[in-house]
Protein backbone atom coordinates (compact mmCIF):
# COMPACT_ATOMS: atom_id res chain seq x y z
CA UNK A 1 0.00 0.00 0.00
CA UNK A 2 1.35 3.23 -0.93
CA UNK A 3 1.98 6.11 1.67
CA UNK A 4 2.59 9.83 1.31
CA UNK A 5 4.26 11.68 3.77
CA UNK A 6 3.35 15.38 4.27
CA UNK A 7 5.98 17.78 6.19
CA UNK A 8 5.46 21.48 7.07
CA UNK A 9 8.94 22.64 8.52
CA UNK A 10 8.96 25.67 11.03
CA UNK A 11 11.91 27.24 12.58
CA UNK A 12 11.66 24.93 15.97
CA UNK A 13 8.86 22.48 14.76
CA UNK A 14 8.28 19.57 12.35
CA UNK A 15 4.88 18.82 11.92
CA UNK A 16 4.08 15.77 9.58
CA UNK A 17 0.98 13.66 8.72
CA UNK A 18 0.83 10.78 6.66
CA UNK A 19 -1.40 9.32 4.40
CA UNK A 20 -2.64 5.72 2.85
CA UNK A 21 -3.78 6.07 -0.77
CA UNK A 22 -6.53 3.78 -1.06
CA UNK A 23 -8.76 2.20 -3.62
CA UNK A 24 -10.56 5.12 -5.99
CA UNK A 25 -7.49 7.19 -5.35
CA UNK A 26 -9.12 8.02 -1.62
CA UNK A 27 -6.29 9.16 0.78
CA UNK A 28 -7.19 7.91 4.52
CA UNK A 29 -5.10 9.74 7.14
CA UNK A 30 -2.97 7.54 9.17
CA UNK A 31 -0.99 9.04 11.37
CA UNK A 32 -0.75 12.79 12.39
CA UNK A 33 2.32 14.69 14.07
CA UNK A 34 4.96 17.06 15.19
CA UNK A 35 8.34 17.28 16.80
CA UNK A 36 8.71 20.51 19.04
CA UNK A 37 10.50 22.10 20.93
CA UNK A 38 13.43 21.50 18.92
CA UNK A 39 16.78 22.73 20.66
CA UNK A 40 14.98 23.24 23.92
CA UNK A 41 12.73 20.91 24.89
CA UNK A 42 11.92 18.36 22.20
CA UNK A 43 8.91 16.60 22.40
CA UNK A 44 7.51 13.82 19.43
CA UNK A 45 3.72 13.06 19.49
CA UNK A 46 1.72 11.38 16.67
CA UNK A 47 -2.09 10.44 16.74
CA UNK A 48 -3.21 7.63 14.37
CA UNK A 49 -6.23 8.12 12.23
CA UNK A 50 -9.12 8.30 14.92
CA UNK A 51 -7.31 10.92 16.46
CA UNK A 52 -6.18 8.57 19.43
CA UNK A 53 -2.14 9.25 20.99
CA UNK A 54 0.04 6.79 19.02
CA UNK A 55 3.28 8.08 20.12
CA UNK A 56 4.19 10.58 22.69
CA UNK A 57 8.09 10.59 23.69
CA UNK A 58 10.81 13.47 25.09
CA UNK A 59 14.23 13.95 24.30
CA UNK A 60 17.69 15.55 25.35
CA UNK A 61 18.27 19.06 23.67
CA UNK A 62 21.58 17.97 22.63
CA UNK A 63 20.21 14.74 20.51
CA UNK A 64 17.37 17.42 18.33
CA UNK A 65 18.47 20.78 18.05
CA UNK A 66 18.37 20.80 14.50
CA UNK A 67 15.94 20.65 11.57
CA UNK A 68 17.61 17.63 10.15
CA UNK A 69 18.54 16.29 13.45
CA UNK A 70 14.14 16.03 13.79
CA UNK A 71 13.57 14.80 10.19
CA UNK A 72 16.11 11.52 11.77
CA UNK A 73 13.62 11.13 15.03
CA UNK A 74 10.48 11.27 12.66
CA UNK A 75 11.88 8.88 10.11
CA UNK A 76 12.72 6.82 12.87
CA UNK A 77 10.03 6.60 14.16
CA UNK A 78 7.61 5.88 11.56
CA UNK A 79 9.50 3.34 10.26
CA UNK A 80 8.98 1.64 13.26
CA UNK A 81 4.89 2.43 13.50
CA UNK A 82 4.72 1.31 9.53
CA UNK A 83 7.10 -1.85 9.89
CA UNK A 84 9.80 -0.77 8.26
CA UNK A 85 7.59 0.61 5.15
CA UNK A 86 8.92 4.03 3.50
CA UNK A 87 6.85 6.42 2.28
CA UNK A 88 6.73 6.55 -1.36
CA UNK A 89 6.44 10.11 -1.89
CA UNK A 90 7.12 13.54 0.89
CA UNK A 91 5.06 16.16 -0.15
CA UNK A 92 6.08 19.60 1.28
CA UNK A 93 4.41 23.24 2.54
CA UNK A 94 6.64 25.39 0.76
CA UNK A 95 5.72 29.37 1.77
CA UNK A 96 7.30 31.15 -1.51
CA UNK A 97 7.05 29.75 -5.02
CA UNK A 98 8.19 33.23 -6.37
CA UNK A 99 6.77 34.71 -10.13
CA UNK A 100 8.23 30.90 -11.38
CA UNK A 101 5.69 28.13 -9.97
CA UNK A 102 2.11 28.73 -9.81
CA UNK A 103 1.64 24.63 -9.60
CA UNK A 104 3.18 21.97 -7.30
CA UNK A 105 6.72 20.44 -8.63
CA UNK A 106 8.81 17.71 -8.11
CA UNK A 107 11.88 18.62 -6.20
CA UNK A 108 15.18 18.67 -8.09
CA UNK A 109 18.50 20.47 -7.67
CA UNK A 110 17.68 23.10 -9.93
CA UNK A 111 14.14 23.58 -8.16
CA UNK A 112 15.73 23.95 -5.06
CA UNK A 113 18.47 26.37 -6.15
CA UNK A 114 15.28 28.64 -7.45
CA UNK A 115 13.25 28.35 -4.28
CA UNK A 116 16.35 29.70 -2.30
CA UNK A 117 16.34 32.94 -3.62
CA UNK A 118 13.21 33.60 -2.01
CA UNK A 119 14.23 32.91 1.10
CA UNK A 120 14.78 37.24 1.58
CA UNK A 121 11.15 37.53 0.88
CA UNK A 122 9.66 34.31 3.32
CA UNK A 123 13.03 34.35 6.42
CA UNK A 124 10.58 32.83 8.76
CA UNK A 125 10.05 29.69 6.62
CA UNK A 126 11.23 29.54 2.99
CA UNK A 127 14.77 28.38 5.08
CA UNK A 128 13.24 25.29 7.34
CA UNK A 129 11.25 23.95 4.18
CA UNK A 130 14.37 23.97 2.02
CA UNK A 131 16.65 22.24 4.95
CA UNK A 132 14.41 19.62 5.38
CA UNK A 133 13.70 19.17 1.13
CA UNK A 134 17.70 19.10 1.14
CA UNK A 135 17.89 15.95 4.09
CA UNK A 136 15.60 13.86 2.46
CA UNK A 137 17.49 14.27 -0.63
CA UNK A 138 20.79 13.44 0.86
CA UNK A 139 19.49 10.36 2.98
CA UNK A 140 16.88 8.87 0.63
CA UNK A 141 16.90 10.17 -2.95
CA UNK A 142 15.11 7.27 -4.53
CA UNK A 143 11.87 8.97 -2.65
CA UNK A 144 10.17 11.77 -4.67
CA UNK A 145 9.52 14.87 -3.61
CA UNK A 146 6.84 17.38 -4.20
CA UNK A 147 7.01 20.97 -3.52
CA UNK A 148 3.36 22.70 -2.81
CA UNK A 149 3.44 26.45 -2.80
CA UNK A 150 1.35 28.78 -0.11
CA UNK A 151 1.26 31.49 -2.73
CA UNK A 152 -0.23 29.26 -6.27
CA UNK A 153 -3.72 29.40 -5.36
CA UNK A 154 -2.92 33.27 -6.01
CA UNK A 155 -1.20 33.33 -8.84
CA UNK A 156 -4.32 34.00 -11.19
CA UNK A 157 -4.88 37.69 -9.87
CA UNK A 158 -5.54 40.68 -12.19
CA UNK A 159 -2.74 42.74 -13.06
CA UNK A 160 -4.10 45.80 -10.93
CA UNK A 161 -4.37 43.48 -8.20
CA UNK A 162 -0.31 42.09 -8.42
CA UNK A 163 1.34 45.66 -9.03
CA UNK A 164 2.91 48.16 -7.21
CA UNK A 165 3.18 51.82 -8.67
CA UNK A 166 6.61 51.14 -8.90
CA UNK A 167 8.50 51.01 -12.11
CA UNK A 168 7.95 47.98 -14.53
CA UNK A 169 11.11 46.55 -14.30
CA UNK A 170 11.13 45.43 -10.49
CA UNK A 171 7.48 43.73 -11.54
CA UNK A 172 9.73 41.92 -14.47
CA UNK A 173 11.99 40.86 -11.83
CA UNK A 174 9.49 39.73 -9.11
CA UNK A 175 8.93 42.54 -6.97
CA UNK A 176 4.85 42.13 -6.89
CA UNK A 177 2.42 41.38 -4.47
CA UNK A 178 1.99 37.64 -4.46
CA UNK A 179 -0.13 36.46 -1.30
CA UNK A 180 -0.31 33.82 0.99
CA UNK A 181 -2.36 30.78 2.72
CA UNK A 182 -3.07 29.43 -0.39
CA UNK A 183 -2.71 25.92 0.65
CA UNK A 184 -5.43 26.18 3.46
CA UNK A 185 -7.95 28.63 0.79
CA UNK A 186 -7.60 26.43 -2.02
CA UNK A 187 -8.81 23.61 0.27
CA UNK A 188 -11.77 25.84 1.34
CA UNK A 189 -12.18 26.78 -2.17
CA UNK A 190 -12.77 22.69 -2.83
CA UNK A 191 -15.10 22.20 0.35
CA UNK A 192 -17.70 25.16 -0.22
CA UNK A 193 -19.46 23.09 -3.29
CA UNK A 194 -20.43 20.47 -0.56
CA UNK A 195 -20.68 22.51 2.80
CA UNK A 196 -22.19 25.49 1.46
CA UNK A 197 -23.11 25.37 -2.22
CA UNK A 198 -25.35 28.56 -1.58
CA UNK A 199 -21.90 30.75 -2.04
CA UNK A 200 -19.75 28.29 -3.64
CA UNK A 201 -20.20 30.40 -7.61
CA UNK A 202 -20.46 33.87 -5.82
CA UNK A 203 -18.27 36.31 -3.89
CA UNK A 204 -16.60 35.28 -0.60
CA UNK A 205 -14.10 36.88 1.61
CA UNK A 206 -12.69 33.60 3.53
CA UNK A 207 -10.46 35.07 6.88
CA UNK A 208 -7.57 32.77 7.95
CA UNK A 209 -7.05 33.81 11.31
CA UNK A 210 -4.08 31.92 13.04
CA UNK A 211 -0.40 32.65 14.44
CA UNK A 212 0.14 34.01 10.41
CA UNK A 213 -3.39 35.69 9.73
CA UNK A 214 -4.64 37.11 5.98
CA UNK A 215 -7.57 37.57 4.08
CA UNK A 216 -8.75 36.26 0.49
CA UNK A 217 -11.15 37.16 -1.70
CA UNK A 218 -12.65 34.37 -3.54
CA UNK A 219 -15.14 34.77 -6.80
CA UNK A 220 -16.47 31.06 -8.15
CA UNK A 221 -13.52 29.62 -5.78
CA UNK A 222 -10.98 31.29 -7.70
CA UNK A 223 -8.84 34.39 -5.48
CA UNK A 224 -8.98 37.32 -6.96
CA UNK A 225 -7.46 39.73 -4.02
CA UNK A 226 -5.47 39.02 -0.76
CA UNK A 227 -4.44 40.86 1.94
CA UNK A 228 -0.76 39.78 1.92
CA UNK A 229 1.39 41.28 -0.79
CA UNK A 230 5.20 41.07 -1.63
CA UNK A 231 6.28 39.05 1.29
CA UNK A 232 4.25 37.39 4.93
CA UNK A 233 4.47 40.86 6.37
CA UNK A 234 1.57 42.34 4.93
CA UNK A 235 -1.59 42.58 5.60
CA UNK A 236 -3.29 41.83 8.82
CA UNK A 237 -1.42 41.91 12.16
CA UNK A 238 -0.33 39.09 13.47
CA UNK A 239 1.05 37.08 16.51
CA UNK A 240 4.33 38.38 16.34
CA UNK A 241 4.11 40.47 12.32
CA UNK A 242 3.12 44.11 11.96
CA UNK A 243 0.94 43.47 9.12
CA UNK A 244 0.23 46.65 6.98
CA UNK A 245 2.25 49.28 7.73
CA UNK A 246 3.97 52.80 5.74
CA UNK A 247 7.52 51.76 4.02
CA UNK A 248 8.55 55.19 5.57
CA UNK A 249 8.60 53.50 9.03
CA UNK A 250 11.29 51.16 7.63
CA UNK A 251 13.35 54.16 6.11
CA UNK A 252 12.84 55.81 9.90
CA UNK A 253 14.11 52.83 11.31
CA UNK A 254 17.12 52.42 9.29
CA UNK A 255 17.36 56.34 9.03
CA UNK A 256 16.76 57.46 12.59
CA UNK A 257 16.97 54.71 14.41
CA UNK A 258 19.84 53.28 13.10
CA UNK A 259 19.25 49.82 12.32
CA UNK A 260 20.50 47.40 10.11
CA UNK A 261 18.13 45.83 7.00
CA UNK A 262 18.82 42.28 9.32
CA UNK A 263 17.56 43.69 12.78
CA UNK A 264 14.65 45.75 11.16
CA UNK A 265 14.06 42.35 9.90
CA UNK A 266 14.10 40.52 12.92
CA UNK A 267 11.67 43.32 14.59
CA UNK A 268 8.95 43.35 11.62
CA UNK A 269 9.00 39.66 11.91
CA UNK A 270 9.31 38.63 15.32
CA UNK A 271 8.60 41.99 17.56
CA UNK A 272 5.39 43.32 16.65
CA UNK A 273 1.74 42.38 16.12
CA UNK A 274 -0.07 41.07 18.59
CA UNK A 275 2.95 40.51 20.47
CA UNK A 276 4.25 44.25 20.09
CA UNK A 277 0.61 45.61 20.89
CA UNK A 278 0.30 44.31 23.75
CA UNK A 279 3.75 44.09 25.52
CA UNK A 280 2.44 40.38 26.74
CA UNK A 281 1.81 37.76 24.04
CA UNK A 282 1.92 36.58 20.56
CA UNK A 283 -0.97 34.47 21.53
CA UNK A 284 -4.61 35.65 21.59
CA UNK A 285 -5.66 33.07 23.85
CA UNK A 286 -3.31 34.58 26.63
CA UNK A 287 -4.55 38.20 25.90
CA UNK A 288 -8.23 36.73 25.64
CA UNK A 289 -7.32 36.16 29.25
CA UNK A 290 -5.76 39.38 30.21
CA UNK A 291 -6.83 42.12 32.30
CA UNK A 292 -4.47 44.69 31.08
CA UNK A 293 -5.68 47.62 29.16
CA UNK A 294 -2.68 46.98 26.38
CA UNK A 295 -3.56 42.94 26.23
CA UNK A 296 -7.55 44.32 25.08
CA UNK A 297 -6.44 47.44 23.06
CA UNK A 298 -4.23 44.52 20.82
CA UNK A 299 -7.43 41.82 20.03
CA UNK A 300 -9.26 45.04 19.39
CA UNK A 301 -6.99 46.39 16.89
CA UNK A 302 -6.97 42.80 15.39
CA UNK A 303 -10.77 43.06 14.91
CA UNK A 304 -10.44 46.60 13.54
CA UNK A 305 -7.81 45.87 10.88
CA UNK A 306 -9.93 42.78 10.11
CA UNK A 307 -12.48 44.31 9.50
CA UNK A 308 -11.29 47.64 7.83
CA UNK A 309 -9.62 44.78 5.19
CA UNK A 310 -12.29 42.48 4.68
CA UNK A 311 -14.15 46.00 2.98
CA UNK A 312 -11.43 46.41 0.94
CA UNK A 313 -12.06 42.56 -0.44
CA UNK A 314 -15.46 43.25 -0.89
CA UNK A 315 -14.79 46.56 -2.62
CA UNK A 316 -12.56 44.16 -5.03
CA UNK A 317 -15.31 41.94 -5.65
CA UNK A 318 -17.65 44.77 -5.92
CA UNK A 319 -20.11 42.98 -3.33
CA UNK A 320 -20.11 39.66 -1.22
CA UNK A 321 -22.22 36.57 -0.53
CA UNK A 322 -20.91 34.57 2.01
CA UNK A 323 -18.50 35.05 4.39
CA UNK A 324 -15.73 32.36 6.05
CA UNK A 325 -13.45 31.91 9.16
CA UNK A 326 -10.87 29.33 9.07
CA UNK A 327 -7.54 28.40 10.75
CA UNK A 328 -7.01 28.46 14.85
CA UNK A 329 -8.42 31.86 15.58
CA UNK A 330 -10.84 31.57 13.07
CA UNK A 331 -12.00 27.86 14.21
CA UNK A 332 -11.83 28.39 18.35
CA UNK A 333 -12.14 32.25 19.10
CA UNK A 334 -15.87 32.85 19.01
CA UNK A 335 -15.45 35.85 20.64
CA UNK A 336 -13.67 37.46 18.20
CA UNK A 337 -15.70 35.62 15.39
CA UNK A 338 -18.58 37.89 16.55
CA UNK A 339 -16.41 41.20 17.26
CA UNK A 340 -15.38 40.97 13.50
CA UNK A 341 -19.33 40.37 12.70
CA UNK A 342 -20.12 43.21 14.88
CA UNK A 343 -17.88 45.61 12.96
CA UNK A 344 -19.16 44.18 9.56
CA UNK A 345 -22.67 44.47 10.39
CA UNK A 346 -23.15 47.16 7.77
CA UNK A 347 -22.73 44.35 4.87
CA UNK A 348 -25.53 42.11 6.42
CA UNK A 349 -22.94 39.82 8.39
CA UNK A 350 -24.94 38.79 11.70
CA UNK A 351 -24.27 35.89 13.83
CA UNK A 352 -26.26 33.50 15.77
CA UNK A 353 -24.84 33.57 19.32
CA UNK A 354 -25.69 29.94 20.62
CA UNK A 355 -24.05 28.69 16.90
CA UNK A 356 -21.41 30.83 17.16
CA UNK A 357 -20.22 29.94 20.79
CA UNK A 358 -21.00 26.38 20.10
CA UNK A 359 -18.86 26.56 17.08
CA UNK A 360 -21.27 25.00 14.86
CA UNK A 361 -20.61 24.89 10.17
CA UNK A 362 -23.05 27.88 9.57
CA UNK A 363 -23.26 30.25 12.69
CA UNK A 364 -25.12 33.35 10.72
CA UNK A 365 -28.59 34.23 12.18
CA UNK A 366 -31.79 33.25 10.14
CA UNK A 367 -31.86 37.23 9.78
CA UNK A 368 -28.48 38.09 8.17
CA UNK A 369 -28.29 38.90 4.92
CA UNK A 370 -25.27 36.89 3.96
CA UNK A 371 -24.04 33.43 5.54
CA UNK A 372 -21.23 33.22 7.76
CA UNK A 373 -19.36 29.57 7.89
CA UNK A 374 -16.58 28.00 9.95
CA UNK A 375 -14.80 25.63 8.19
CA UNK A 376 -12.02 24.01 9.53
CA UNK A 377 -8.92 24.11 7.14
CA UNK A 378 -6.70 21.09 6.13
CA UNK A 379 -3.78 22.42 4.37
CA UNK A 380 -1.87 18.75 4.98
CA UNK A 381 -4.71 17.06 2.90
CA UNK A 382 -4.12 19.47 0.23
CA UNK A 383 -0.28 18.77 -0.01
CA UNK A 384 -1.27 15.38 -0.06
CA UNK A 385 -4.01 15.45 -3.03
CA UNK A 386 -1.13 17.98 -4.81
CA UNK A 387 1.61 15.35 -4.22
CA UNK A 388 -0.27 12.17 -5.37
CA UNK A 389 -1.66 14.08 -9.01
CA UNK A 390 1.72 15.39 -9.60
CA UNK A 391 3.04 11.71 -9.09
CA UNK A 392 0.29 10.64 -11.49
CA UNK A 393 1.20 13.50 -13.53
CA UNK A 394 4.92 12.37 -13.86
CA UNK A 395 3.99 8.39 -13.63
CA UNK A 396 5.95 8.35 -10.43
CA UNK A 397 3.46 6.37 -9.16
CA UNK A 398 1.71 3.67 -10.93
Amino acid sequence: MDHILVVNAGSSSLKFEVFELGSGEELKRRLKGKVDGIGTRPRFTASNGAGVMAIDETFDAKKVKTLPEALTVTRDRLRAYFAGVSPSAVGHRVVHGGPAYSSPVMVDKTIIAQLEKYIPLAPLHQPSNLAVIRAIRERSPEIPQVACFDTAFHRGHPEVADRYAIPDELYAEGVRRYGFHGLSYEYIAQCLPEIAPDIAAGRVVVAHLGGGASLCAMVKGRSVESTMGFSALDGLPMGTRCGQIDPGVVLYLIGEKGMKPKEVEQFLYHDCGLKGLSGLSSDVRDLQGSCTPRGKFALDYFVYRIALLAGSLVAAMGGIDGFVFTAGIGENAPDIRQAVATRLSWFGLELDATANDKGERLISSRSARIPCYVIPTDEELMIARHTLATLRQTRTLQ
